[in-house]
């Protein structure tokens, strides 16, 4: 049977409705499995609405109480509606599509705290194979009281993961983080030998999990040029050296056996020196994998590719996503581009499909 993939609509106020609808306009995604969204009615019948305006493609919603009672048919969207915005809380016209400008708000805080929720308790009950979640606000959902710094915090806790990392993949560029949503500082305090051997092996995983028998991965170092033998910081050799060692023990083909100096990293990967590369903090993973997915067409005044994937590592579910936010200011026209979605769902169906091959 082909994986049912639940797929969280993010902020009804961003461009999660929007880039959900023409994701699923692609016939290959229900070639591959079955989608059903987790989201609001009346933001979805807004978004067909808007991209029939645009391209003439009529797609149809099948509202339904429970994953079983989905069809999984393409040219219908299956969604799990869960009521909590009405058509009088988007201040659109899908007949003179133009972004909202709503920006910040509790509403869209609330809701999307709450799809993500339902995406998780479905997966954690088995009846859906994989999430897939759009993007959603921090400022709002922590304006509507739920404090967490993102998605990847919401699915540990929701979870009960302890140990849990981001990798952010774009084609075969892939890094997987020590620190995400702390402060710089934070960042490098957190830089100890425990948690760096524990990405290491969870990107060792991640990629076996891909079907890649035996990842090449590096580690990249915190400090200007890994610290200079100590002038520049001892953090290579106090803490990231001897999380090396040990996973050089237990078998982790790390490639260069030592720390590698993040301003070479990147396009040592590029070139296909590693499958996955270790890095100390967020943006130290995040500018690379943006530099390279982000592509923004000056000449247009648009963005040509938006293709970032998101995964969260170490849980007991899969969790893939968009790499990028909400897009407030510019939601609600139907251009925003669904590159991202479509690529987080392709992560999705596969890393399903390796569970399930390795556990049949």
């Amino acid at each position: 049977m082909l994986p049912i993939i639940g797929i969280s609509m993010g902020d009804p106020y961003g461009n999660g409705p929007e880039i959900t609808v023409k994701a699923l306009s692609c016939k290959e995604i229900y070639d591959r499995s079955r989608p059903i969204v987790i989201g609001d009615r009346a933001s979805m019948e807004y978004a067909i609405s808007v991209q029939k305006n645009l391209t003439g493609k009529e797609l149809a919603l099948n509202v339904v109480d429970a994953v079983k009672d989905a069809r999984f048919e393409y040219g219908t969207i299956d969604l799990l509606d869960l009521g909590l915005v009405k058509r009088e809380d988007i201040p659109g016209d899908p007949d003179n599509p133009r972004p909202f400008k709503v920006g910040v708000s509790k509403l869209g805080g609330e809701a999307s705290f709450q799809y993500v929720v339902k995406v998780i308790e479905l997966a954690m009950k088995g009846e859906i194979d994989a999430t897939v979640t759009n993007a959603l606000s921090k400022e709002s959902i922590n304006l509507a009281g739920h404090h967490y710094s993102g998605h990847t915090e919401i699915y540990a806790d929701y979870t009960k993961t302890d140990k849990y990392s981001m990798m952010l993949a774009y084609k075969d560029l892939r890094v997987v983080h020590v620190s995400t949503h702390v402060s710089l500082r934070e960042a490098c305090d957190r830089v100890k030998k425990d948690r760096v051997l524990d990405v290491i092996r969870i990107a060792d995983g991640a990629c076996k999990a891909l079907g890649i028998e035996n990842p090449k991965i590096a580690v990249a170092g915190l400090n200007p040029h890994c610290g200079e033998n100590g002038m520049f910081g001892r953090e290579e050799i106090d803490e990231i050296q001897p999380a090396i060692d040990e996973a050089l023990k237990e078998g982790i083909n790390i490639v260069d056996k030592k720390p590698t100096p993040a301003d070479t990293v990147f396009s040592k990967a590029l070139g296909g020196w590693y499958d996955i590369v270790v890095v100390m903090y967020h943006d130290q993973g995040h500018i690379p994998l943006k530099v390279k997915g982000f592509v923004y067409n000056r000449e247009c005044g648009k963005w040509d590719a938006v293709e970032g994937v998101n995964v969260t590592l170490g849980l007991p579910i899969i969790r893939a996503s968009v790499d990028h936010g909400t897009g407030f200011g510019h939601a609600g026209d139907g251009r925003a581009n669904e590159l991202s979605l479509t690529n987080a769902i392709d992560y999705a169906i596969r890393m399903a499909n390796a569970r399930k091959a390795t556990n049949a």
